[in-house]
C-alpha cells in the first residue's frame, strides 16, 4: 500500500511538472486591423504575381501549422467597428460598436487577456503602428463607454502600470484642466520613461523600470495618429518592426523578474489603407506585419517549448474581392507603385509648387509614369485617360470634388488614380468601411491547436489564457 502510495504521488508530481511545462510562457498576440481572408490572400497572390506565376507565395503567418476562421459581429451590431471587435479580442467579451473594455451595456468593466497576464506575474506589452490611444491597443487596458474618450484612455494607460507600450503617440495628451499636467508628465509620475524613436529606445532602455516609444516629433507634426505607410516609409522613421523588437527587449528583460510575457501587437494601418480602398498600400501593410511576426517568430525558434504565437484581426474592412467580372487578376501591376494615395495628393501639390503657372498634364503624366508605372508599365484605356484628364481639368479650375474615407480625404485626381489601381488590377471593394466577412486565425507553438475550425472573437483571449495558465478575470 505505501509503494502505490508513492508510486501516485510520483506520478501526480510528474503529471504537474508536465502540465507547467506544457504552459506558454512567452505570448505574441498580433492583430491585423481590417485584415480579412482576402487582405491575406490577395498579399500571397500578389507576392506569387511578381514571382510570374499564377498562385501564392507564402507569407510567413499563413504558414503556421493551425489555422481557423472568426466571426466578428459585435453585441449590438451585425458590422462591428474596431472598439467593439478589440474588446472582444481582448476580453473575450461582446461590447458595443464604440465601446472599450465594457459589456454592452456601456459600463460594466470586463478586463483583458493583458490584465490576466499581469496579475498572473507576467510582463506585459501593447504595441501598435497607430497611436497607443486607437480602439484596438486600448482595448487591453481601457474601459469607457465611448473611444473618442482619449484623454480619459491615455490616463487608463498610465493606470494599467503595463510594462511597454509602443506606436505612434497619444492623440490627446493636453490636460483639460487648465495648468494640469499632460499625459506625457502623467506618464513619467506614473514610472515610465518615453523614448522618441528607435534608436533613442536603445539609449534609455537599460535604466528603465516601464516605457513607451513613440516615434521621433519631426514624425509626430506630420501625423502623430500612426506612423507612416510601409510604402512611404523613410530610413528615419519607426517601424513595426522596430516597435517589436524594442518590445521583445524590453519584456525579455523585465521577465527575469516576472514570470514570462505578453506581448500584442497590432498591424493597424491595414484598417487605414483598406478604408481608402488603397491596394498597394494594404499589401505592404500586411508585408509589413509578417515582418514583423518574422521578428517574434525567430523568438519562437530560439524557445519553442514555451512560445505561443496567435495571428488574426478584429474585421474585414471594404469588402475586398479578388476578381471583378473577368476570370483575371492581374496583381503584378501593382508593383509599379512607390507611394499611397494618401501622399500623392501631396507631392503633386509640391510639383505645382515647382512648377507654377508651366505646371501641366503631361508633368503630372510623367510623374504617374515614373511613380505607378501607368503608360509606361502598365496600359490604360481611353476612358481612363480620359478621367485622369478630366480630373485634372476640374483641380485646376476648382471644382475638383473630394472624395473622403475614414482617415484621409483624397482630391479628384488622386481618388481617380486608385480606382484606376483597382481596375488594371482586377480587384474589387464593396465599400469604404466594415464588413461581417470572416478573418482569419493562425497560431504555432504551446497551445496552437485550439486555434483550428471556425470560432467566434471572444474565444481567441479565453485560449490564449488557457494556453498560458492565466486566470480568466471575467468568469
Amino acid at each position: 500500500m505505501k509503494k502505490q502510495f508513492i508510486l501516485l504521488a510520483v506520478l501526480f508530481m510528474l503529471a504537474l511538472s508536465m502540465s507547467a511545462q506544457n504552459k506558454a510562457k512567452y505570448v505574441f498576440y498580433f492583430i491585423g486591423d481590417g485584415m480579412g481572408v482576402n487582405q491575406v490572400n490577395a498579399t500571397e497572390t500578389y507576392l506569387g504575381a511578381l514571382e510570374g506565376r499564377i498562385g501564392i507565395s507564402e507569407l510567413c503567418f499563413p504558414s503556421f501549422p493551425y489555422g481557423g476562421m472568426v466571426n466578428t459581429q459585435s453585441a449590438t451590431n451585425g458590422v462591428t467597428d474596431s472598439a467593439a471587435a478589440g474588446t472582444a479580442l481582448a476580453t473575450g467579451c461582446k461590447s458595443h460598436n464604440g465601446s472599450l473594455g465594457v459589456l454592452a451595456d456601456q459600463k460594466t468593466v470586463c478586463t483583458s487577456v493583458a490584465k490576466w497576464a499581469h496579475d498572473a506575474g507576467a510582463a506585459v506589452g501593447v504595441t501598435t503602428s497607430v497611436s497607443v490611444d486607437h480602439a484596438t491597443p486600448a482595448s487591453f487596458y481601457a474601459h469607457v463607454a465611448s473611444r473618442g474618450e482619449s484623454y480619459k484612455i491615455g490616463q487608463q494607460l498610465i493606470e494599467s502600470q503595463y510594462d511597454f507600450f509602443g506606436g505612434s503617440d497619444l492623440v490627446s495628451p493636453k490636460n483639460p484642466d487648465e495648468g494640469g499636467a499632460d499625459l506625457y508628465a502623467q506618464a513619467q509620475q506614473g514610472g515610465y520613461t518615453i523614448a522618441k524613436g528607435y534608436k533613442n529606445y536603445q539609449k534609455l532602455a537599460k535604466k528603465a523600470d516601464k516605457m513607451i516609444l513613440f516615434q521621433s516629433d519631426a514624425a509626430n507634426k506630420k501625423d502623430r495618429g500612426s506612423i507612416p505607410y510601409a510604402i512611404d516609409r523613410t530610413k528615419e522613421d519607426l517601424s513595426l518592426c522596430d516597435i517589436t523588437r524594442a518590445a521583445i527587449n524590453f519584456l525579455t528583460k523585465k521577465q527575469n523578474e516576472k514570470e514570462g510575457f505578453f506581448l500584442m501587437v497590432e498591424g493597424g494601418k491595414i484598417d487605414f489603407a483598406c478604408h481608402a480602398n488603397d491596394a498597394p498600400t494594404f499589401i505592404h501593410e500586411v508585408i509589413d506585419m509578417d515582418d514583423a511576426v518574422k521578428v517574434a517568430f525567430e523568438f519562437y525558434q530560439q524557445h519553442p517549448d514555451e512560445t505561443l504565437i496567435v495571428v488574426t484581426a478584429d474585421h474585414e474592412t471594404g469588402g475586398l474581392a479578388l476578381g471583378a467580372g473577368a476570370y483575371n487578376l492581374y496583381m503584378d501591376r501593382l508593383r509599379y507603385t512607390n507611394m499611397s494615395i494618401a501622399k500623392l495628393g501631396g507631392e503633386l501639390h509640391k510639383l505645382h509648387e515647382k512648377y507654377g503657372a508651366n505646371y501641366n498634364l503631361d508633368i503630372v503624366k510623367k510623374f504617374l509614369s515614373d511613380n505607378f508605372g501607368f503608360w509606361t508599365k502598365i496600359e490604360l484605356s481611353e476612358k481612363q485617360d480620359q478621367r485622369l484628364e478630366t480630373a485634372f481639368n476640374n483641380i485646376m479650375a476648382g471644382k475638383g470634388q473630394d472624395s473622403e474615407s475614414l482617415y484621409q480625404k483624397d482630391d479628384e485626381f488622386a481618388h481617380t488614380v486608385k480606382r484606376i489601381l483597382t481596375e488594371v488590377s482586377n480587384l474589387s471593394w464593396a465599400s469604404g468601411s466594415h464588413s461581417n466577412g470572416y478573418v482569419p486565425v493562425f497560431a504555432i507553438g504551446i497551445g496552437a491547436e485550439q486555434f483550428v475550425g471556425r470560432m467566434d472573437n471572444t474565444e481567441i483571449p479565453k485560449r490564449i489564457a488557457k494556453a498560458a495558465g492565466w486566470a480568466n478575470g471575467n468568469e
